[in-house]
């Protein structure tokens, strides 16, 4: 009878996570439930004034911002990773073409914070040529405003977005959009009604992908934006090192936290609706399935 040795392999990973994820994540929780010390830090005594402190017209008004901005720069995001993933997918130098996406990754997040304030700022890269060519002598404001902020943002997740909608989009039989084409779709409609159905789990994968790491950003608004951009993550930092309310950044980090979790477990623990296979297809769909099936006769 043959051991299994499935517990032992798996063992020095969940010591791993345990160590170095469950165990701050859980003081995190306590903290969040205790009350702040008179010189910063945190008492060992029960208290939900962290809790209530959260709810209060300021910080639901940061909340509001940083889920507006991290929606619309998961948005943007998406729109241009798909014709990306689509033409790495459909490239013949696929090699080549995700080695330029991951290129990014190779240099320091700080790095290109700064390298965007090289371009955008008022005697960056944009405005020097705006002043050489003879337009806006006094410059334009590209930075510290939302559209900055959102502009950056899109920039340093868009490989996280590109990457898994590629490796979806690769797998996709593309004799449908022919068949689609055959049975007198247009060329949009083939990719709305044939191809996006069938890589939907691709563009789940990039929105969590994107939108989770986006939420609770701090560098970026940080250092692109002004006073119309400060995210839930500035509030932390602020909390933990300007006012060291301990107990109030652990509640703001629970509940961010706790709506990204639901935002996962969301998207994973749908199912699909126990109907037929031709019930849930777009008629469109289930046709040019059929007709790439039997050959396009």
């Amino acid at each position: 009878m043959k051991r299994n040795y499935g517990m032992v392999y798996a063992a020095p990973q969940s010591v791993w996570l345990t160590v170095f994820f469950a165990t701050p994540l859980l003081i995190i929780i306590a903290y969040s439930f205790l009350k702040k010390g008179l010189y910063g830090g945190v008492e060992l005594q029960f208290s939900l004034q962290a809790y209530a402190d959260i709810v209060n017209p300021t910080l639901m008004k940061v909340t509001l911002r940083t889920l507006w901005m991290s929606l619309v720069s998961t948005v943007i995001t998406i729109l241009i990773a798909l014709p990306c993933g689509y033409s790495i997918a459909r490239s013949k130098n696929q090699a080549l073409r995700l080695f330029l996406v991951i290129v990014p990754f190779w240099t320091n997040f700080l790095v290109r914070c700064y390298a965007w304030i090289a371009i955008l700022g008022n005697e960056g890269f944009i405005n020097q040529a705006l002043r050489f060519l003879g337009f806006r002598p006094e410059g334009i404001q590209f930075l510290y405003n939302q559209s900055a902020v959102v502009l950056v943002l899109v920039y340093m997740y868009l490989p996280y977005a590109i990457l898994p909608l590629f490796s979806t989009i690769d797998k996709f039989d593309f004799t449908l959009l022919e068949a689609a084409r055959d049975l007198g779709a247009s060329r949009m409609q083939s990719y709305l009604r044939v191809m996006l159905p069938n890589i939907k789990g691709g563009i789940v994968t990039a929105v969590l992908f994107t939108f989770i790491p986006i939420f609770g950003a701090y560098a970026v608004p940080l250092l692109i934006g002004g006073k119309d951009s400060y995210m839930l993550g500035n509030v932390i930092a602020d909390q933990l090192t300007k006012t060291r309310n301990w107990p109030l950044a652990s509640a703001i980090s629970m509940s961010v936290t706790i709506l990204t979790a639901l935002s996962v477990f969301f998207f994973a623990l749908r199912k699909p609706k126990a109907h037929s296979a031709e019930k849930d297809l777009d008629p469109l769909a289930a046709a040019s399935s059929g007709r790439a099936l039997s050959g396009g006769g």
